[in-house]
Protein backbone atom coordinates (compact mmCIF):
# COMPACT_ATOMS: atom_id res chain seq x y z
CA UNK A 1 0.00 0.00 0.00
CA UNK A 2 1.79 3.37 -0.91
CA UNK A 3 1.64 6.39 1.49
CA UNK A 4 1.78 9.04 -0.90
CA UNK A 5 -0.01 12.22 -1.56
CA UNK A 6 -0.06 11.11 -5.44
CA UNK A 7 -1.94 8.56 -5.23
CA UNK A 8 -5.74 8.99 -7.35
CA UNK A 9 -7.66 8.54 -3.97
CA UNK A 10 -5.94 10.70 -1.97
CA UNK A 11 -6.09 13.44 -4.26
CA UNK A 12 -9.83 12.76 -4.84
CA UNK A 13 -9.59 13.17 -1.42
CA UNK A 14 -8.05 16.71 -1.46
CA UNK A 15 -10.78 17.60 -4.21
CA UNK A 16 -13.75 16.85 -2.15
CA UNK A 17 -12.17 18.81 0.63
CA UNK A 18 -11.67 21.67 -1.57
CA UNK A 19 -15.16 21.65 -3.08
CA UNK A 20 -16.53 21.49 0.30
CA UNK A 21 -14.11 24.33 1.45
CA UNK A 22 -15.85 26.57 -2.11
CA UNK A 23 -18.94 25.43 -1.89
CA UNK A 24 -18.76 26.93 2.14
CA UNK A 25 -17.32 29.96 0.55
CA UNK A 26 -14.26 29.89 2.55
CA UNK A 27 -10.56 31.12 1.45
CA UNK A 28 -7.47 29.07 2.91
CA UNK A 29 -7.05 31.78 5.04
CA UNK A 30 -10.44 31.72 6.47
CA UNK A 31 -10.89 27.93 6.82
CA UNK A 32 -7.07 27.84 8.83
CA UNK A 33 -8.48 30.64 10.44
CA UNK A 34 -11.62 28.20 12.22
CA UNK A 35 -8.56 25.69 12.26
CA UNK A 36 -7.07 27.45 14.66
CA UNK A 37 -4.01 27.11 12.57
CA UNK A 38 -1.63 28.53 10.52
CA UNK A 39 -3.09 29.32 6.49
CA UNK A 40 0.10 27.20 5.04
CA UNK A 41 -1.48 24.12 6.80
CA UNK A 42 -4.59 24.71 4.44
CA UNK A 43 -2.17 25.31 1.22
CA UNK A 44 0.53 22.41 2.02
CA UNK A 45 -2.31 19.59 2.29
CA UNK A 46 -4.50 21.34 -0.63
CA UNK A 47 -1.44 21.36 -3.12
CA UNK A 48 -0.32 17.99 -2.22
CA UNK A 49 2.32 19.22 0.23
CA UNK A 50 0.85 17.21 3.30
CA UNK A 51 -0.60 14.59 4.17
CA UNK A 52 -3.23 14.15 6.02
CA UNK A 53 -4.14 12.06 9.21
CA UNK A 54 -7.43 11.12 10.28
CA UNK A 55 -7.91 13.36 13.15
CA UNK A 56 -7.11 16.30 11.09
CA UNK A 57 -9.31 14.85 8.28
CA UNK A 58 -12.26 14.99 11.10
CA UNK A 59 -11.17 18.55 12.27
CA UNK A 60 -11.39 19.83 8.73
CA UNK A 61 -14.81 18.34 8.20
CA UNK A 62 -16.09 19.66 11.34
CA UNK A 63 -14.99 23.21 10.16
CA UNK A 64 -16.26 22.89 6.66
CA UNK A 65 -19.76 21.48 8.43
CA UNK A 66 -19.41 18.87 5.89
CA UNK A 67 -20.22 15.30 6.60
CA UNK A 68 -17.73 13.32 7.01
CA UNK A 69 -19.14 9.66 5.99
CA UNK A 70 -20.60 11.30 2.88
CA UNK A 71 -16.79 12.30 1.54
CA UNK A 72 -15.84 8.93 2.77
CA UNK A 73 -18.02 7.67 0.76
CA UNK A 74 -17.47 9.49 -2.64
CA UNK A 75 -14.10 8.27 -2.19
CA UNK A 76 -14.49 4.81 -1.63
CA UNK A 77 -17.10 5.07 -5.01
CA UNK A 78 -14.11 6.41 -7.20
Amino acid sequence: MTKSVFTERYQTLISLLINARQAQGLSQRELASKLNTAHSFVAKYELGERRLDVIEFLDIVKALEADPVKIIKQLVEK
